[in-house]
């Protein structure tokens, strides 16, 4: 028996929490745990010991993209078992993890981040998100609801928090394809700003606002969040926007919108939280979100109290993402002929990762997803209780 080989047994013996097959590159088979396999795992080449040890999350991720690694079974349940394994060296919060975290995301490089992962095209996000192109969190009033109508919820959720009212000015940070904003505009005839730093979004959004004739209501710009100059608003949303603006740049979020944002002004925050500050990965920052970083919660409402903000709630939404996970993954797998079409092999894999992964994290608690509501200054006339969300 090689080195390496000695090396894969022992780890493979404290790595996951549900039993296993492994194959190795010479057929040789072993099981981990007892009862029958959940999955099963094969290595058709063996991968350098020092470079599982430097960083397993880039490493396994990369094997799996280029075909090292093959999964026979359901991917999530791969990375669930994972992160359920609470005793596993993966938990110990090795520096590659501390090392992710620290990235300055300046106007040029967050503009760079965004475009490397929204502009794929549209093309390939419509066969897979919903007819609304919503691509973030949805809720999910009863395990029934399709996708459509969850996303659907979702809006008129953060919709009904804000306490909208006709006349109001409403900014959209990091906007997506325009359903918030539309939809804002359409139902309580408020005017509204939405920003992105996605060509193919902004192109989009601009093309859905001429359609429907809403140009005297809102706007979209092609634009940071940080770039805007002599306006402010009485509304300040931003869903799934933070989680790009880097560990760094917390502050200057914060300080933006209390700059933006009129004296008694709301702002919703929509992010995914981390807990003890262990939600960045770094095979997902090199391949599909760059420069992000995942906050907790505690960090969120520490700079909120930082900048004089006043916090009225907080809302987990930690199942309703992993169910819109599991509705992206199956649709993704559902229109793999057209997605080959014009995308390759290690694309496809990669995005299979990702998306199964996430899910996988999400209902594992490994992260979460929080909205967070919260005031410049004491804003007495917001309802009392959460009666004017539900009604």
């Amino acid at each position: 028996m090689d080195v390496d080989k000695v090396f894969y047994k022992n780890l493979f013996n404290n790595l996951f929490s549900d039993p296993c097959l492994v194959e190795f590159w010479d057929g040789d088979v072993e099981q981990y745990g007892e009862d029958e396999a959940k999955f099963r795992i094969i290595f058709r080449k063996p991968i350098p010991k020092s470079e599982i040890i430097k960083d397993p999350s880039l490493t396994f991720g990369e094997a799996y993209m280029d075909g090292t690694i093959e999964i026979e079974g359901n991917v999530r349940d791969v990375i669930e078992s994972l992160y359920n394994n609470h005793d596993s060296f993966l938990h110990q919060n090795p520096a590659y993890l501390r090392l992710a975290k620290f990235m300055s995301n300046g106007i040029k490089k967050s503009k760079e981040n965004a475009q490397y992962h929204y502009d794929i095209g549209n093309d390939f996000y419509r066969l897979w998100l919903d007819e609304t192109m919503t691509y973030s969190c949805a809720y999910f009033k009863s395990p029934e609801d399709t996708l459509l109508q969850a996303q659907k919820n979702k809006i008129e959720h953060i919709l009904r928090k804000l306490n909208l009212q006709e006349g109001q000015r409403l900014l959209d940070i990091g906007c997506g394809w325009g359903e918030l904003i539309i939809t804002a505009v359409q139902k309580y005839r408020v005017k509204a700003l939405g920003i992105t730093l996605s060509e193919e979004q902004y192109d989009k959004v601009r093309g859905r606002i001429d359609e429907e004739n809403l140009n005297d209501l809102v706007d979209v710009q092609l634009l940071d969040y940080r770039e805007i100059k002599e306006q402010t608003f009485d509304r300040v949303v931003s869903v799934g926007m933070l989680e790009h603006v880097g560990k760094e740049h917390l502050g200057e979020y914060f300080t933006t919108v209390e700059r933006l944002l009129e004296p008694e002004g709301i702002s919703l925050l929509h992010t995914i939280t981390g807990r003890d500050e262990k939600g960045t990965n770094s095979w997902i920052n090199k391949y599909i979100f760059p420069g992000g970083y995942i906050p907790s919660v505690s960090e969120l409402i520490k700079h909120m109290e930082t900048y004089g903000f006043y916090l009225y709630d907080v809302e987990s939404l930690r199942n309703h993402y992993a169910r819109t996970l599991e509705h992206w993954s199956y649709n993704f797998e559902q229109v793999l002929p057209l997605i080959r079409e014009s995308k390759d092999k290690t694309f496809i894999r990669m995005w299979r990762l990702y998306l199964h992964s996430a899910a996988a994290s999400f209902h594992s608690g490994n992260i979460d997803l929080h909205q967070l509501l919260f005031s410049k200054g004491p804003n007495n006339r917001l309802p009392w209780t959460r009666d004017y969300i539900y009604q």
